[in-house]
């Protein structure tokens, strides 16, 4: 694809700006709405669809010039909504799978994997996208846009992406019908290597998580 048609001036930049308030607010509803726990035999797999969504927007926003907002200063959105019972239900929810296994930069040599959680990611997603979400209410559309793309590139693009390889891997375990690891349990505070990580991992077949969070292996 062409710089020019990444960087193509002939769409109006306030629908370029619904467009991506669009994505971002459907996320938010729809994870929220996934956190209630109202169905969740569909969970893992409409997290998967909601999050790779998400990174459709962020890859127009990380593709588009640098957005400069009106104002020198960022004024203040208020202040931020608490997000810890919605991290609680979606790791009460996502239970058997919530901890794996992440690399944060791949681009820097010999770092060993770390744990992380899918519910304290998506929370912390959510609250950079309510962030910008509050200036774009307030009407503030410069200063939404611009804080939507500098924390993509800065923290909720890589947390979304990670995520989304942990969705796309329990999904493709059990419709494969594959053992998974499991890391639940683990310290997700503590950087722990390769052997720390081997070692206190068990085995957990497939059939134990597949009932309750709605996949089924292929036949």
């Amino acid at each position: 694809m062409s710089d020019a048609t990444l960087h193509a001036t002939h769409q109006n930049p306030d629908d370029f700006a619904v467009q991506i308030a669009d994505q971002i607010e459907s996320f938010l509803v729809a994870v929220t709405e996934v956190a209630r726990g109202d169905e969740p035999a569909s969970a893992v797999p409409f997290l998967l669809l909601e999050v790779s969504q998400l990174l459709l927007a962020g890859g127009r926003l990380g593709a588009h010039e640098d957005i400069v907002p009106d104002e020198r200063y960022e004024p203040d959105p208020g202040p931020e909504q608490d997000v810890d019972e919605l991290r609680e239900n979606l790791a009460r929810l996502l239970d058997p799978v919530d901890v794996y296994s992440e690399v944060f930069d791949p681009y820097e040599p010999r770092k060993a994997p770390v744990p992380a959680r899918i519910s304290d990611d998506l929370t912390d997603v959510i609250t950079d996208l309510r962030h910008g979400m509050a200036h774009y209410r307030a009407g503030r559309t410069s200063e939404a846009l611009w804080w939507w793309q500098f924390s993509y590139f800065s923290n909720w693009g890589s947390t979304a992406s990670a995520t989304l390889r942990a969705l796309q891997s329990v999904v493709a375990h059990v419709r494969l019908d594959q053992p998974l690891a499991e890391l639940d349990g683990l310290d997700t505070d503590e950087d722990l290597g390769d052997e720390t990580l081997e070692a206190e991992a068990g085995r957990v077949m497939v059939e134990e998580i597949a009932g309750p969070l709605g996949l089924r292996p292929v036949k």
